[in-house]
């Protein structure tokens, strides 16, 4: 049973996706994670509560934004257009931009909403084996609301896979979310736990036993877990944490995991949404990656007898 009045954060609902596990499958973001991982793709994923972003690019300059804002808060004087300490989110600027030069990151959703987004292209899972897959941010931030949201898609026989960074409480998704899932995409980004917290906000001890405990599951009753390390030059490429990773994953008995190769588009984000981008003068970090290094990261997979995944 859905509850309609219940509503959590949604960046955003992707059809048509080819990349985030079998067939065509419809990709739902939640707003939201535990990490802040300095390379994440989707930075303004992070905060649980909507925000506002500014495109410089798509701005015609017409004022309208200006003339409404009850707090004055938005002036070509700001650094990134808006002030945030002045701005109370009422999205009066948004609503009226023209160009969507302004635009509200995040919006409440209940489970009929997401629902009625997603069932238009239930034709097209079952004729290409796909479904639905949860993102983010993190789902697992919102466990009972996913779990309805599961009961829902699977009592239509819909395919369901999680992406998950694999920092949640395990016996709560265990009772809750498991049990209506098909498949997981867990992600192991950096075997060291320092590094971990260095460079995703949260140690990693938690998210290493819950892989372990997850194996142990899917050992037992054949529900898919696929391992995925995004291969970021010069943090969790380099040669040590990737042979970190795979002997992990070799002890464990893992057949199969998925490399992800680096996209560096992400850096703009961060001036929308008024941040400054810590890594923007990093070479490595904002070119796509050499083909040495990816094939270098194959190259320790494959010695450990791991199949990748593609």
């Amino acid at each position: 049973m859905t509850h309609p009045t219940d509503a959590i954060p949604v960046l955003t609902i992707k059809g048509n996706s080819l990349d985030d596990g079998p067939g065509i499958r419809s990709v739902v973001f939640f707003k939201g994670c535990p990490l802040s991982c300095a390379w994440c793709h989707n930075p303004e994923s992070w905060k649980a509560s909507a925000e506002i972003a500014f495109d410089a690019k798509r701005c015609v300059d017409c004022g309208q934004c200006r003339d409404v804002c009850p707090e004055k808060a938005l002036s070509k004087s700001n650094r990134y257009y808006v002030d945030r300490n002045r701005c109370t989110l009422c999205f009066a600027c948004s609503d009226i931009c023209p160009s969507q030069a302004l635009e509200q990151v995040g919006h409440p959703m209940t489970v009929d909403d997401i629902l009625a987004k997603i069932l238009p292209d239930q034709p097209f899972f079952a004729a290409s084996g796909g479904g639905v897959t949860l993102s983010g941010g993190e789902a697992t931030l919102y466990m009972a609301f996913v779990a309805r949201l599961l009961m829902a898609l699977k009592a239509r026989a819909i395919h369901t896979l999680l992406e998950t960074c694999g920092s949640f409480d395990l016996e709560r998704f265990m009772a809750l979310v498991y049990p209506h899932l098909d498949a997981i995409y867990f992600d192991i980004k950096i075997m060291d736990s320092a590094d971990h917290r260095k460079y995703c906000g949260l140690p990693n001890d938690r998210i290493l036993e819950n892989f372990r405990q997850l194996r142990e599951a899917s050992r037992r009753d054949g529900k898919p877990l696929l391992p995925r390390t995004p291969l970021v030059p010069g943090i969790t490429d380099t040669p040590e944490n990737i042979g970190a990773i795979a002997d992990f994953l070799k002890r464990l008995g893992v057949a199969e995991a998925a490399l992800l190769a680096y996209n560096p588009l992400w850096h703009e984000k961060y001036g929308k949404l008024g941040l400054d981008d810590p890594y923007k003068e990093n070479k490595a970090l904002t070119a796509f990656p050499d083909g040495a290094a990816v094939r270098r990261c194959k190259a320790i997979f494959s010695c450990a007898g791991i199949v990748l995944h593609e």
